[in-house]
């Protein structure tokens, strides 16, 4: 734990100003903590569970592969607790991965779209409450699969407080999710 916290406060010191979209625009400040866990080994999967389910007001997903039964059921008790719960996906992925979980999620009315306009919608990012100030961003190479966290290679980094990093993410959710499509299961 030591080692992600440490590694998170370096992570968050030194990516700061590589946030930015415009090269001269000021960097974020440093605020919050930083969690980075590794798979296998640690649960990432816990985590992101944990963070959906202690979300207070929504939950904006944008996904690569989503195949995580445990996570989905995760985004479906958030949604019938009241919060505001949508997920973008890739469009590819959704057509090509028998097994995933985005027809559950639309059954239960979790709003479900897909980006169709890029190569791969690659994105793999939670973003939590992102106007309270707990704002909580999770982001890394962790696709929301099973493998992802039992036998492939993977990280995610976990932003807890700090509102203006879920503002960027999130407005950069609201782009993609303008020109997705609805999903129809």
């Amino acid at each position: 734990m030591r080692r992600a916290l440490i590694t998170g406060v370096w992570l968050a010191l030194a990516v700061g100003p590589a946030l930015s979209r415009e090269p001269a625009s000021d960097p974020l400040p440093a605020a919050g903590t930083v969690q980075v866990l590794f798979t296998p080994g640690d649960a990432a999967d816990d985590a992101i569970i944990s963070a959906i389910d202690a979300a207070r007001r929504e939950v904006l997903v944008q996904a690569f592969t989503f195949t995580h039964r445990r996570i989905a059921s995760a985004l479906i008790r958030a949604q019938r607790r009241g919060l505001r719960v949508e997920v973008v996906a890739d469009a590819q992925q959704a057509a090509s991965v028998p097994n995933g979980v985005l027809p559950n999620l639309a059954r239960a009315g979790v709003p479900v779209f897909l980006d169709a306009e890029h190569d791969s919608a690659h994105n793999k990012v939670l973003v939590l409450d992102p106007a309270a100030p707990g704002a909580t961003v999770i982001t890394g190479s962790f696709n929301l699969t099973y493998s992802a966290q039992s036998r492939n290679a993977e990280n995610i980094v976990i932003f807890r407080g700090h509102p203006q990093l879920a503002a960027e993410y999130a407005e950069n959710w609201q782009r993609h999710r303008i020109h997705a499509a609805p999903f129809i299961p």
